[in-house]
């Protein structure tokens, strides 16, 4: 639908699913970001903003613009990590809570609490329906060594915390590992998974 003022893509369609792209900004540096291994034209013709982001406003402009009762999920994400934009995320949800019964996902690493600085998971309680979370390894240190986080060796244990949080206040949560993963270590996210009381993804590595 509507572009913001680089060009980039505000809303978009994939697999019969409508996806929000909220922000480029993201505290990781993952080796196998799909942001490191396309132009950004994947999904949508442009999600690169490039300066500046849409409003919260212009963001539910665009969503008002669509017929959103066609969409099976309602998913916020964007070509960064959507709890870069933790409040304007609420403040959509709430808006589109309030204009219909419609299936909201957020796709997140899971490191809200550490950029926000509270337990953010806390507030998704009767406004989010899915969470999806990266967890892509099995310890600290394997997490820090492939995703290079800006908050080092405590991004692992925190995305853990925000996890056991989500799970107690969202009908829906996974967890997903990226499929070149080697199997042991598959093995031992599905156990963290499943203490934790969440779903267990594999999700296909893309790299064009």
């Amino acid at each position: 639908m509507e572009q913001n003022k680089t060009g980039a893509s505000i809303t978009y369609e994939f697999e019969g699913n409508l996806y929000i792209n909220m922000t480029n900004q993201c505290p990781n540096r993952c080796e196998f970001c799909l942001r490191n291994n396309s132009s950004g034209s994947l999904y949508a013709k442009n999600l690169w903003y490039h300066g500046e982001e849409p409003t919260k406003e212009e963001i539910w402009q665009d969503l008002q613009a669509r017929d959103l009762n066609q969409y099976p999920e309602i998913v916020f994400c964007g070509y960064g990590e959507p709890a870069c934009r933790w409040d304007d995320m609420m403040w959509l949800c709430d808006r589109l809570k309030e204009t219909g019964s419609h299936f909201l996902r957020i796709n997140t690493n899971g490191l809200a609490d550490l950029i926000l600085g509270r337990s953010a998971a806390l507030e998704l309680d009767g406004r989010v329906d899915a969470v999806s979370i990266s967890l892509n390894a099995s310890t600290a240190e394997k997490y820090e060594a492939i995703c290079h986080s800006k908050f080092g060796l405590k991004a692992f244990p925190a995305i853990l915390r925000f996890t056991a949080t989500a799970v107690l206040n969202v009908p829906h949560v996974r967890m997903t590992v990226v499929s070149t993963m080697p199997q042991e270590e598959k093995e031992a996210c599905k156990k963290i998974c499943e203490e934790l009381g969440a779903d267990f993804h594999v999700r296909e590595y893309i790299d064009k």
